[in-house]
């Protein structure tokens, strides 16, 4: 998402050349992967860290653009939203004291990007999604505002040809319309990459596939959105929902997502995985490219295979397979893309330390698992642990295996042989494998987030719970402490310093009424729950009236078995919108003489504020 196009004009002539240059690069692909110019004698590793950008009150800070300008190294970039940013690390030979130099580096990254957010009262904050992001930023003026990104949202909106819409049940659920891309950066990620020699690769990249659920399932950082509980890792339903361009119709048909799973084992060469995207997506952007790369090839120089770069940026596979020249030399590799950011340094490590053993250490008998296991079954698997983290249940070759009996007896020993076979540090396997030993048995950060949640939504309202809860995973994150050694939240801190607005107090449980309901019954549901004001809607959901109890009794003694609601209700409703301020809507309450005040967005009620909430 990095890339800059900046001399890119978009338009059919260049789309026309584009698609000529795309083509040219398979052909250029097969014909090294042919006369064997492919990378294959050493093992590299290498990792992408996203960060969420928040301020002093733990709500997203729009600054990216300042703090990367700050810094002013090229490790790092911008992410789509304007709260969040990415640094790139160095790639590394696996074997020896890689991770530990992977770790090294990152902290220095990010020890530099703090010092440069506390000039801008900025904090950086590794996590899969922030809890605190709310419906305010995914607004258009919070994307990063570079050319490509407009772009990007732009040929998505015309070809969904209607809002996105985002539908995910957990223990809660949530169900809404959105009109553009900026759903899916509320993701944040630590994508891992690893070099593949190209004879190995079909097989690797199954393998890759077969081992997504377990892996995830021991990684989960993402099970709150907008003030929902949802999947243990949200991060899956969201990024896929908030990029699907599909269009829904009356006839039954197969349509492949542009973020996905896959839909089959591999069995042939790793250009025919870049076909069959080609084959099933369309060209999303393009940009000039000056020569062909069969061209350059001719010459006996290495082609960047610009175009199918750019084009492979933008299918999202879990497990991207990806191009690329390093020291004059092409390479293959296997992008991890389903891990999330946080909880802390330490544990992004062993999450890679874990995948990183697992792909080398891949025994012989995994090598055809086109014949030993249904690609289905490594499908649901994935969707399980994106759904029910270390509590998911999976099929293992046939065999019914609970996370941690899978992860402890069958994956754990094969990373540890994988490791040593490429002689990492036997200290530094210990200690990362241990960490994903220890936490798949005492909990993953979507654990201790959720845990942590329901407590405090048990003492304070829910935006006092999200905050209290990302800041105590901000301070947390600053020890690294691997995350199955966190301790509960104890006790409340004062949070009265960030109470600005409305929606951040209102209540969002509402019982509704309907102005076609019978006032009698209307009556009734207010004594029995103590209410003393009940918003009415239309048909179609919006805000019409509001029934008060006060207003009810006026009216005397009226018989309300006939009366409908829409008789008696207050047809003139004041109302505030989130983004109200709290001294504000106090003070329109008081001159108005009310008690309560509906909080709107547009014409559809999402909360109410009262005395009860002041």
């Amino acid at each position: 998402m990095g890339e800059h196009i900046a001399k890119s004009n978009f338009d059919e002539r260049e789309r026309m050349v584009f698609v000529q240059h795309l083509i040219d690069d398979i052909k250029s692909l097969e014909t090294m992967i042919k006369e064997r110019m492919i990378e294959s004698d050493v093992v590299r590793i290498g990792a992408e860290q996203e960060m969420c950008l928040i301020n002093s009150d733990y709500r997203p800070a729009a600054k990216s653009l300042e703090i990367i300008k700050a810094i002013d190294d090229p490790h790092f970039t911008t992410e789509l939203a304007s709260y969040n940013m990415e640094a790139n690390l160095d790639p590394v030979q696996l074997g020896n004291e890689c991770f530990r130099s992977m770790q090294e580096q990152l902290e220095s990254l990010l020890k530099k990007a703090r010092n440069k957010a506390e000039e801008h009262n900025t904090r950086i904050l590794l996590t899969g999604i922030l809890p605190t992001i709310s419906r305010d930023e995914l607004r258009m003026e919070f994307m990063t505002p570079i050319l490509r990104y407009y772009k990007l949202n732009d040929i998505l909106k015309a070809w969904r040809g209607d809002d996105f819409s985002v539908r995910i049940k957990g223990a809660d659920e949530l169900s809404l319309h959105h009109d553009s891309v900026l759903f899916e950066a509320c993701n944040t990620s630590f994508q891992l990459h690893l070099q593949i020699p190209q004879d190995d690769f079909i097989k690797s990249y199954n393998w890759a596939q077969a081992i997504s659920g377990p892996v995830l399932g021991t990684a989960c950082n993402s099970p709150l959105l907008l003030g929902k509980e949802l999947w243990r890792e949200t991060r899956i339903a969201l990024f896929q929902q908030s990029l699907d361009t599909r269009k829904w119709t009356k006839a039954v048909k197969e349509q492949v997502a542009r973020v996905g799973f896959g839909e089959r084992w591999q069995i042939a060469s790793p250009a025919e995985i870049f076909k069959q995207d080609i084959s099933t997506h369309r060209i999303l952007l393009t940009k000039p490219i000056e020569r062909s790369s069969l061209d350059v090839l001719r010459e006996g120089k290495i082609p960047k295979l610009e175009a199918l770069s750019l084009f492979n940026s933008t299918v999202y596979r879990w497990n991207r397979p990806c191009y690329g020249v390093g020291n004059g030399k092409p390479h293959l590799r296997i992008e991890n893309r389903y891990i999330p950011s946080g909880p802390t340094v330490i544990d992004e490590i062993a999450n890679f330390a874990f995948w990183v053993g697992l792909m080398v250490g891949r025994p012989t008998k995994y090598d055809d698992l086109p014949c030993i296991m249904d690609f289905r079954e490594a499908k649901v698997n994935f969707l399980r642990a994106a759904q029910n983290g270390r509590q998911a249940m999976f099929s293992w070759m046939g065999r019914a295996m609970t996370v941690k009996k899978l992860v402890r007896e069958e994956l754990l020993p094969i990373a540890y042989e994988g490791l040593r076979k490429f002689q990492v540090n036997e200290s530094d396997i210990v200690e990362l494998l241990g960490i994903i030993d220890e936490r798949v048995g005492k909990g993953t950060g979507a654990d201790w987030q959720i845990n942590n949640f329901r407590s405090l939504r048990k003492q304070i309202k829910l935006d006092s719970a999200i905050v209290q809860l990302t800041k105590a995973m901000y301070h947390n994150q600053l020890t690294n402490v691997p995350v199955h050694q966190w301790k509960n939240i104890e006790g409340m801190d004062k949070t009265m310093e960030a109470f600005h607005w409305v929606g951040q107090i209102m209540s969002t449980k509402l019982m509704k009424l309907y102005e076609d309901d019978y006032a009698n019954l209307a009556i009734a549901i207010m004594q029995w729950n103590n209410i003393h004001h009940l918003p009415v809607e239309n048909g179609k959901g919006e805000l019409v009236g509001l029934l008060t109890w006060s207003h009810i009794e006026k009216l005397g003694r009226m018989d309300m078995h006939e009366v409908r609601v829409s008789d008696i209700m207050i047809n003139e409703v004041i109302t505030v919108e989130p983004k109200t301020e709290i001294e504000v809507a106090k003070k329109m309450m008081a001159d108005h003489q009310i008690g309560c005040l509906p909080v709107c967005v547009d014409t559809h009620i999402v909360g109410i504020i009262s005395k009860v909430d002041l």
